[in-house]
């Protein structure tokens, strides 16, 4: 699965003073540096749903405590599914604070599952990446127990989540290779796919990275081939960095015939972005609806990437 580089024209930062590196990588650096609001609200959301929807709480796909799930019923059963996985560069947040898209996933008649993982430094990356690799693997396995339909599982995850989202489907243990082929579609928002500049910044402190694990942990260096139709989303007010990683990884995927479409949100940031997840009205949200009511030519839009072939 390893092996390649990613494009030299993607190694930018290297040239970077180790201020502007560690600026680029610290996404609150655009908003004047409080993000604290934008978690408050995702707290609120997610106890609203809690509060407002059925729910099995505290699923568990693993022996760790961390190895949990909640799940948000649908309104009836055989319903898609979308799967999130939450960001805090692999050091922050929980499920607890992830289930902020579900009442807008219910009603659109879709359940929702927000993932729990053990955070560094307690785990190591390759740890988190394979409890996340399992969490999906339950979620396929259980699916009609659970009033799901395992042909329309989608898969989402936002910054460090859309970096843990990506590697799930994209080898390991369990269904390996075919879980990407399983899934009925993926939904990136802002992620990072190359982790190698991380090494030099404060990310850095609580993973205990060097370059090459970096790079075997890169969704940039893996085989992308066979991947669902996926969306690589964005807001508009990112650090350039952010920016290219997005659009590094849309080409990539662009190159390996994956049908795809980016996503530049206007007047979003890289922490409220993901609030449009499953929003009816905005281009993110009607686009992840099209994947999980099964019309992926309607998630690719007019802004679809050019596909070979």
């Amino acid at each position: 699965m390893t092996g390649r580089q990613p494009p030299a024209d993607n190694e930018r930062w290297r040239s970077y003073a180790h201020a502007r590196l560690e600026r680029e990588y610290s996404p609150s650096s655009r908003i004047g540096g409080d993000y604290r609001p934008i978690i408050a609200e995702y707290v609120a959301r997610s106890a609203r749903a809690r509060a407002t929807s059925r729910c099995r709480r505290d699923l568990s796909y693993g022996g760790h405590p961390d190895e949990r799930l909640d799940l948000f019923l649908a309104p009836r059963a055989d319903a898609p599914l979308l799967v999130y996985i939450h960001g805090g560069y692999w050091q922050e947040l929980s499920k607890a604070a992830s289930a902020f898209a579900a009442c807008d996933a219910i009603a659109a008649g879709c359940a929702f599952a927000a993932v729990g993982y053990t955070l560094a430094p307690a785990a190591s990356l390759d740890r988190i990446v394979e409890q996340c690799r399992r969490a999906v693997d339950w979620l396929f396995e259980q699916a009609q127990a659970l009033g799901v339909d395992p042909g329309r599982i989608v898969l989402a995850g936002s910054s460090a989540g859309a970096h843990l989202a990506a590697m799930s489907l994209l080898g390991g243990r369990g269904r390996g290779r075919n879980r990407g082929r399983a899934a009925a579609g993926a939904v990136l928002v802002s992620g990072i796919y190359d982790l190698r500049p991380l090494v030099r910044t404060y990310v850095n402190d609580a993973l205990g990275l060097d370059e090459a694990a970096a790079l075997r942990a890169s969704p940039l260096a893996l085989d992308l081939g066979g991947l669902p139709p996926t969306i690589v989303a964005r807001g508009a007010n990112e650090t350039a960095e952010f920016a290219r990683q997005s659009d590094a990884f849309a080409a990539a995927l662009a190159a390996a015939r994956v049908p795809s479409r980016t996503i530049v949100a206007q007047a979003r940031n890289h922490f409220d972005v993901v609030l449009d997840l499953v929003r009816t009205g905005s281009p993110l949200g009607d686009a992840t609806l099209a994947l999980l009511h099964g019309h992926p030519d309607q998630a690719r839009g007019t802004r679809t990437l050019p596909v070979v072939g």
